[in-house]
């Protein structure tokens, strides 16, 4: 068993056929993993421990849901001597929109459909 499968747990009984778009969604699923994307968004390169610095957890706590974000592609990381900078990455998060958006338009598509039953009456 890989690093990824211990750290994502799936339903095997169906078969996904985009798993980096599983993983993306599996580390949006967390709030402290959001949270911590929100905060790159505001600042972008920052330390993992200026990251850490606003949680109520221990820095290998952070450490763990950075790697989270790091396996599923939504943050980079460099180091620099001792220091380790975390950066935004945008390509599974554009996956993960372009999958929403079909769904978009399903549901803007039913609400025409019930606006317009809803007038007919």
């Amino acid at each position: 068993m890989t690093a990824i499968d211990r750290r994502f747990t799936f339903n095997f009984m169906v078969n996904s056929t985009q798993p980096s778009l599983d993983r993306t969604f599996s580390a949006l699923a967390d709030p402290t993993r959001r949270a911590l994307l929100a905060r790159l968004g505001e600042q972008d390169g920052l330390s993992v421990s200026a990251l850490a610095r606003p949680f109520a957890m221990s820095l290998p706590a952070v450490m763990k849901h950075l790697d989270v974000l790091s396996d599923a592609g939504l943050i980079t990381r460099t180091k620099t001597g001792r220091t380790v900078s975390c950066r935004l990455s945008a390509g599974p998060m554009e996956e993960a929109m372009s999958w929403l958006a079909h769904y978009q338009q399903f549901w803007s598509g039913s609400l025409d459909r019930l606006a317009a039953l809803l007038e007919r009456d």
